[in-house]
């Protein structure tokens, strides 16, 4: 399956420095594909290819590093392209100064992008990892969990599956609904770290596994 990664924040830069030594031929979509390709090069990114957001659409998973306000309308504009396509949700609703959500209680950002886009297998993963964690999955001899969730068991299993041999630790963690809970644990996550002062090295691990 080809994979494409769309965006080049700190949370896209985080992703293709981790896939990319698993991936062969990984994609890495902007608009920009002069500012993506200096990417590639500064960080000697073997293997992977700037393209543009077109051609970053037409992989079979497709993995987004946008923000939740961002993310809305890109769905809205190009579901045609995603239609029959995997799209790995990594985002969390947060409000612009991170004290709530913009969704309501009983849902969740991939649920929405799910609603938007029917024709689309959405995969939520990473929505517990923040940015800084991919530099370092490991603390204390301990790996990062990521869950990994959807509404389509044979899409969930597949990015399971290309996750595979990435420095963090993998969870089935069920259906999109579980999201309401993780994205909002994120949240907590992150007040906790910063009142203890590790903000923004933060992430989740589940004991007894």
């Amino acid at each position: 399956m080809t994979v494409s990664v769309i965006g080049t924040g700190r949370m896209g830069k985080g992703l293709v420095k981790t896939l990319s030594p698993i991936i062969s031929g990984l994609n890495w979509g902007s608009r920009s594909i002069d500012h993506v390709q200096q990417l590639i090069n500064e960080r000697e990114l073997k293997g992977v290819k700037g393209v543009s957001l077109d051609d970053a659409l037409r992989a079979d998973i497709i993995i987004h590093a946008f923000w939740f306000r961002d993310l809305i309308p890109f769905v809205q504009k190009h579901a045609e392209q995603l239609s029959g396509k995997i799209l790995v949700d990594i985002v969390n609703p947060f409000t612009e100064d991170f004290s709530d959500f913009t969704t309501e209680w009983g849902t969740s950002a991939a649920e929405e992008i799910q609603k938007i886009i029917p024709s689309t297998k959405v995969v939520g993963a990473f929505k517990n990892t923040f940015a800084k964690v991919f530099e370092n999955p490991e603390n204390q001899g301990l790996t990062s969990d990521v869950y990994v969730t959807s509404d389509h068991d044979e899409a969930k299993h597949s990015v399971i599956e290309l996750l595979q041999g990435v420095p963090f630790r993998i969870m089935d963690a069920g259906k999109l609904m579980n999201n309401r809970t993780i994205e909002r644990m994120t949240l907590f996550e992150r007040e906790i770290a910063i009142r203890y002062g590790h903000y923004p090295y933060v992430s989740f691990r589940l004991f007894g596994q």
